[in-house]
């Protein structure tokens, strides 16, 4: 009979706990089970009616603070401003800034080499002649179209990215790109213009004539 009426009252009891309150009597730590904290991508609705906004472009036309307004960059993502972008000058230039080509090349090896190669001859070990991971070839910093495009047009196609490029500009700030790209046209002979025709041949034509000349010496000894 006692272990009737226990198996009852034991029965009554489990009852009795499955009630309609889903909220616990107690929490061991609720500091844990209810955090203080922000969550990570959690509404911010409260914080804009304050005034406050995160995740948000800068304004137009604006220089964040810590930055320097001589490497602003403000042509637009669009064909007129990859065409404008031709006629950008470094601001190391303008500014008659030394460039620790050390570093450059380093900038260089870490956020370009493993596409366009140690020797910027686009064979980087992504592409590998071939082998590598990548079946298109990067970019040849040493042929003739690259040594002809304008510094400019470097910049722009390292912050907004070009063909299967990426943007760089959340890995490289704005002075480190003049610096790499000041880098890579100094490997590409710093981008001089090639000798006229005309001149060419002048040389060629005063060199054998000191060759001639010498001849003449050396026989007549």
């Amino acid at each position: 009979m006692n272990k009737y009426f226990t198996t009852i009252a034991v029965f009554s009891a489990i009852l009795v706990g499955c009630g309609a309150d889903k909220q616990p009597g107690h929490s061991y730590m609720p500091d844990m089970t209810y955090s203080q904290a922000y969550e990570t991508y959690a509404s911010t609705s409260d914080l804009t009616k304050e005034g406050v906004f995160y995740n948000r472009r800068p304004v137009p036309g604006t220089v964040a603070r810590g930055e320097d307004a001589e490497y602003m960059f403000t042509l637009a993502h669009d064909s007129a401003g990859y065409a404008q972008s031709a006629q950008l000058k470094s601001p190391l230039d303008s500014a008659g800034t030394a460039i620790d080509m050390k570093e450059a090349e380093r900038l260089y090896l870490v956020n370009c080499g493993i596409c366009h190669g140690a020797k910027l001859d686009g064979n980087g070990p992504l592409f590998k002649g071939g082998d590598g991971p990548f079946t298109a070839a990067p970019k040849n910093f040493m042929a003739a179209d690259m040594k002809a495009m304008a510094p400019g047009t470097m910049f722009y196609s390292v912050t907004y990215g070009k063909g299967q490029m990426g943007s760089y500009a959340s890995q490289i700030s704005p002075k480190q790109r003049w610096e790499i790209i000041a880098f890579i046209k100094s490997k590409q002979g710093g981008g001089a213009p090639a000798a006229a025709p005309g001149a060419a041949k002048t040389d060629s034509a005063a060199a054998k004539t000191v060759t001639k000349v010498d001849a003449k010496a050396t026989a007549k000894k």
